[in-house]
């Protein structure tokens, strides 16, 4: 007998999680809803490996200061580094252009599976998720970006999000990218300080306004005080630039963050006068001429502000008014492979997180165009855009808005194990297979327990009913079948032994023959009980 000290801890490993039954049904539940409306759009299922050469990630790691800590790596048995993919899009890119002739332009998939990411996790942060991502890959117009943006969309109705508690927001990286040039921070010697920029920018529904503002700046401390909590790096930018970027990011959601605006949310828009300050219910009219205004001077901003309105028209056409897409330069996304349009899709319903407190979710999903990824395998232009679903979060807002689908499996029938013998066991295996084959779920008890024991199990299995056959009832040729739904409620709500007898009867004895439509016949009532 092994020494109790030598036993192995059982503990789960930091920034993983288990699964139950009923969180892989209803995840698979959600993703059905999402796979109709990929389907819909015409677009067809592709997987690739969990497992990629590390040089195919390329430079868009998920962090550039740690390149290969970034995502768990290993070496092969030649010596070549292999990582474990840290999203579905760098694993897409490599796919097409290793296939690239006998795929069809454009070529649009969606696929699903699970992420990993080497990074120190915490409250929300995990190091294995699961992404559900769609993709067009060959067409270079702003349409294919306007339709991604509408699917995201549909795929929030389908999932029960009704209008008004989402948003899809829509921006251009260009107009960013023609900002940052104007501040200095253009060309391949700020590349660095540019995704520094972006990923502080992409934590606005985080930290707000202030946070930002610090992290473009010096940098942050994750207490909001010297001293406390980690210390973030920022992008070490002057009053200055920081100003002018604050001037662009106004223009969506957020109020002036450096001249000390009053609260209000607002919204640049032209006056007789130049710049005045609206609310949220400013036209996209309006919007595009005060970014004309602003930003238009620069080339590449002015060729992502023509971009947006283009995708705001096609929109618009399709039936989309604002309360479902937005543009919004607010949303910049904090990959550096992007280099067009870019969009989230955001729950905007105030709703309970698992510790009961009433939070605004924010993003659940979201992408952009990515021209660059798959020509780094070609050295030919190839255009792409997609966006990618983080499965994990949005079934949790799911969940505690109530929209959540949980399929309703009902739990097997346990046959219980009166005798032990070869003989008797070939009898209840037969039970199980008799109710197997008219399609109910049954197992028999494989446990060396007794009857009590075997009831226990039955009850934690959830099993809606057991059978039972000893001596006597196989004597008789009869079968008990118990009601465990019944009973419980008639011991937990009748006392009065009048009541109880006209209730439904919660054991019944039948003979063999009859043993497959009693079960059919319990199983139907307590449907109908659950469905009243």
């Amino acid at each position: 007998m092994a020494d109790k000290q030598d036993k192995m801890k059982a503990r789960l490993a930091r920034g993983f999680g288990d699964r139950s039954a009923d969180d892989i049904r209803a995840t698979e539940r959600m993703m059905d809803k999402i796979k109709a409306v990929y389907d819909l759009y015409g677009f067809e299922p592709v997987e690739q490996p969990l497992i990629e050469y590390t040089d195919a990630l390329g430079k868009f790691l998920p962090d550039q200061d740690r390149p290969n800590e970034g995502v768990f790596s290993f070496q092969d048995d030649d010596e070549q580094w292999l990582s474990l993919r840290y999203d579905l899009t760098a694993p897409l890119a490599r796919y097409v252009a290793e296939n690239f002739e006998r795929l069809p332009k454009p070529f649009r998939s969606y696929r699903a599976g699970w992420v990993f990411r080497n990074e120190k996790p915490g409250p929300g942060r995990f190091r294995q998720f699961m992404q559900f991502d769609a993709d067009t890959v060959g067409t270079p117009g702003v349409a294919a970006d306007a339709e991604m943006t509408m699917m995201m969309a549909d795929v929030m109705e389908a999932l029960g999000i009704k209008r008004g508690d989402y948003v899809i927001r829509v921006n251009n990286r260009k107009v960013l990218d023609g900002v940052l040039e104007a501040i200095g921070l253009g060309g391949e010697a700020n590349a660095g300080r540019r995704l520094t920029v972006l990923r502080a920018i992409d934590k606005l529904d985080k930290f707000g306004p202030e946070g930002v503002k610090l992290l473009l700046g010096p940098g942050r401390w994750d207490g909001g005080v010297e001293g406390e909590g980690d210390f973030t790096k920022g992008a070490g930018l002057n009053e200055e630039q920081i100003t002018k970027l604050g001037r662009f990011i106004e223009f969506g959601r957020w109020h002036d963050f450096t001249a000390g605006k009053d609260g209000r949310s607002v919204q640049s828009t032209l006056n007789d006068e130049g710049m005045d300050w609206l609310d949220d219910e400013a036209s996209p009219r309006d919007l595009f001429r005060a970014l004309d205004a602003s930003f238009g001077e620069n080339e590449t901003a002015s060729q992502g502000i023509d971009e947006l309105r283009q995708i705001s028209q096609l929109v618009r056409a399709a039936g989309y008014g604002e309360n479902r897409i937005k543009i919004d330069p607010s949303v910049v996304r904090g990959l550096e492979y992007y280099t067009g349009p870019v969009y989230e899709a955001e729950l905007l319903a105030e709703i309970p997180n698992e510790d009961g407190k009433i939070v605004r979710f924010g993003s659940v999903g979201g992408g952009g165009r990515y021209d660059g990824l798959v020509s780094r395998f070609r050295g030919e232009p190839v255009p792409a855009t997609g966006f990618s679903i983080g499965v994990s979060r949005l079934q949790t807002a799911l969940k505690n808005l109530g929209k959540l689908d949980v399929a309703d499996v009902v739990a097997p029938v346990v046959v219980l194990v009166m005798d032990k013998d070869t003989e008797s066991l070939g009898r209840y295996q037969k039970m199980v297979g008799d109710l197997r084959r008219a399609g109910i779920r049954a197992e028999m008890y494989l446990g060396g327990a007794g009857m009590k024991a075997q009831m226990k199990y039955a009850d934690r299995r959830g099993a809606p009913c057991v059978v039972i056959q000893g001596g006597d009832e196989r004597a008789r040729g009869e079968v008990q079948i118990k009601d465990l739904i019944e009973g419980a409620r008639l011991s937990a709500e009748i006392t009065d032994n009048d009541a109880w007898r006209e209730g439904r009867p919660a054991q019944v004895s039948v003979p063999e023959n009859e043993m497959v439509a009693t079960v059919r016949g319990i199983l139907d009532a307590q449907a109908a009980d659950r469905q009243r």
